[in-house]
C-alpha cells in the first residue's frame, strides 16, 4: 500500500467521502480515512449524517408519520382502517437497513472511483504528514500533496444534563429508542429537537420541549416561525421557551429535571430525557501542536471562502468550519475544494445553501429572512401564498402553511424565500436554483407551473411579490 497520494482526506461524511471520489474523479490518487465502526467492527462510511443523523432520522420521521396519518387522516378519504398498530423495532430494523445500504454504496463508489480507505483515526502533523491511528492502537503515516479535513462535528453536552447513555440520552440515544417513552423530555427546540420531539410524540409519547431561548427558531423568517409554533402545539408538542436547565437527576428509573424561567424554578418528571442543543466541531486530538493548523475560540478550523487553512495545500470542509452544519454545506464544499486541487476555478455561493426541518410540516428556506432584511435596512418587498389556496394540497388534504418570497423593490431580485407546508424542502429548492441565476420575481411570475401541483404556490408567491397573485385577493405591495 502506497504512504504518498495527491489527496488525502480526513473523514468520510457527507463533506469528507464526497471530496474524496471527486478528487478521484479529477485523475489525484486519493485516500480516505475514516474512524467510524457499526457494530459489527467493520469501517462504515457517511459519517454521523448517515449512520446516526439526518438519514435514519428520516426513516424514523416517515414511519411515524405514516402511522400517525394511517390512524387519523385516511377516513377523509374514505379510508376505512381498524386495529391500527405500531411495531417500534420493525422501524428500528427498517432505518438499519437503509443505513447499511447506503453505506455500504459508498464503500461501492470508493472503489468505483478508485479512492482508497484507511480505516483509523486520523492527526495532521507538520509537512502535510498524517498519522493513522486503527483501533487496536497501532498507527502508520501517510503523506499528501493536500490534505482535506472533513472530521464532522458531534453533539454538545451540557454539565446540567450529563448524557449516560441509558434515562439522559443525546440524539443518537434517541434514534435507538425501543420503546416509546411515556413522557419524554427534550432539551433544545432546534432542528434536532423537533424532528426527534416529533418522532416519539406521533407514536404516543407526552413530549416537553425545554429551550432556553425567548424567540422560537430565531433563524427561521418569524412569520413561518409563528406558524410553525402554532402547527406544533396543536399537534401536542409542549414547547416551552425561555426554559434553561439548571439540574437533572436520576431517582427511580426517571430523570427529574429542574429548571428556570421568568415565574422561578421548576421540576418535571421524565421517563428520558434527549440533550439536543446543538453540535460542535470534531477539533479534539485532530492537530498536532506543529501542523500549523489554527481554530478559532469555538473550536472551528479557520478558513477562507475557498476553505483553504493558513497551510498551503491543507483544507478543511464541513462542519469543523464556518457556517451552518449542514450535509449538503460539506457536501459542495468537498467539491469545491477537490475541483480547486485539480486546478479548476471552482467557488460556492454561500447565500443560495438551503436549510430544512424536516417535521411535518416540513419548515425551508434560503437566503434572508424578513427580519434580517428589516435589520440591515433593505429596501424590500414580500409575497405570500398560501397552500389554503392550492388545489393540489386541497386534494392531499394537506392545506396548512405558506410559500413567502422576499426581493429588492428596485432590482426584483429575488433575495429569500421561505416555506412550511407540504414538500416545503423540494419547493425552496426551486427557489435556490432561481436565486443562483440571479432571477427576479417577475422570471418566476413569467415561469410556467404545471398544473395542479404544489410548486404553483412558488409561482403564486411571486405573483404576489408586486399584488398579481390570481388565486387569492391582493394586498398593497410593501416598498411601493
Amino acid at each position: 500500500m502506497s504512504n504518498s497520494y495527491d489527496v488525502v482526506v480526513i473523514g468520510a461524511g457527507p463533506a469528507g467521502y464526497v471530496a474524496a471520489i471527486r478528487a478521484a474523479q479529477l485523475g489525484l490518487s486519493t485516500a480516505c480515512i475514516e474512524k467510524w465502526v457499526d457494530q459489527a467492527g467493520k469501517t462504515s462510511l457517511g459519517g454521523t449524517c448517515l449512520n446516526v443523523g439526518c438519514i435514519p432520522s428520516k426513516a424514523l420521521l416517515d414511519s411515524s408519520q405514516k402511522y400517525l396519518e394511517t390512524r387519523n387522516d385516511l377516513a377523509i378519504h374514505g379510508i376505512k382502517v381498524e386495529g391500527i398498530a405500531f411495531d417500534v423495532s420493525a422501524m428500528l430494523d427498517r432505518k438499519n437497513k437503509i443505513v447499511s445500504q447506503l453505506t455500504g454504496g459508498i464503500s461501492g463508489l470508493f472503489k468505483a472511483n478508485g479512492v482508497t480507505l484507511l480505516p483509523g483515526t486520523g492527526m495532521l502533523k507538520a509537512g502535510k504528514k498524517v498519522v493513522i491511528t486503527s483501533a487496536d492502537g497501532s498507527s502508520e503515516e501517510v503523506s499528501a500533496g493536500n490534505v482535506i479535513i472533513a472530521a464532522g462535528s458531534v453533539p454538545v453536552d451540557i454539565p446540567s444534563a450529563p448524557v449516560d447513555g441509558d434515562l439522559i440520552i443525546d440524539s443518537t440515544g434517541a434514534l435507538e429508542l425501543t420503546e416509546v417513552p411515556p413522557r419524554l423530555g427534550v432539551i433544545g427546540a432546534g432542528v434536532i429537537g423537533l424532528e426527534l420531539g416529533s418522532v416519539w410524540n406521533r407514536l404516543g409519547a407526552e413530549v416537553v420541549v425545554l429551550e432556553a431561548l425567548e424567540e422560537f427558531l430565531p433563524a427561521v423568517d418569524q412569520q413561518i416561525a409563528k406558524d410553525a409554533a402554532k402547527t406544533f402545539k396543536k399537534q401536542g408538542l409542549d414547547i416551552r421557551l425561555g426554559t434553561r436547565v439548571t439540574g437533572t437527576e436520576k431517582s427511580d428509573g426517571k430523570v427529574i429535571v429542574t429548571y428556570s424561567n421568568r415565574d422561578g424554578e421548576h421540576q418535571e418528571t421524565f421517563d428520558k430525557l434527549v440533550v439536543a442543543v446543538g453540535r460542535k466541531p470534531q477539533s479534539s486530538d485532530l492537530l498536532a501542536a506543529d501542523c500549523g493548523v489554527n481554530l478559532d475560540e469555538r473550536g472551528f478550523i479557520f478558513v477562507n471562502d475557498f476553505c483553504e487553512t493558513e497551510v498551503a495545500g491543507v483544507y478543511a470542509v464541513g462542519d469543523v468550519v464556518r457556517g451552518p452544519m449542514l450535509a449538503h454545506k460539506g457536501s459542495e464544499e468537498g467539491v469545491m475544494v477537490a475541483e480547486r486541487i485539480a486546478g479548476k476555478k471552482a467557488q460556492l455561493n454561500y447565500e443560495c445553501i438551503p436549510s430544512v426541518v424536516y417535521t411535518h410540516p416540513e419548515i425551508a428556506w434560503v437566503g434572508n429572512t424578513e427580519q434580517e432584511l428589516k435589520s440591515d435596512g433593505v429596501n424590500y418587498k414580500s409575497g405570500v401564498f398560501p397552500f389554503a389556496a392550492s388545489g393540489r394540497a386541497m386534494a392531499a388534504n394537506d392545506t396548512g402553511g405558506m410559500v413567502k418570497i422576499l426581493a429588492d423593490v428596485e432590482t426584483d431580485r429575488i433575495l429569500g424565500c421561505h416555506v412550511i407546508g407540504p414538500s416545503a424542502a423540494d419547493l425552496a429548492q426551486q427557489a435556490v436554483i432561481a436565486m443562483e441565476f440571479g432571477a427576479s420575481t417577475e422570471d418566476l411570475a413569467l415561469t410556467v407551473f404545471g398544473h395542479p401541483t404544489l410548486s404553483e404556490a412558488v409561482h403564486e408567491a411571486a405573483l404576489a411579490v408586486d399584488g398579481h397573485a390570481i388565486h387569492i385577493a391582493n394586498r398593497k405591495p410593501r416598498g411601493k
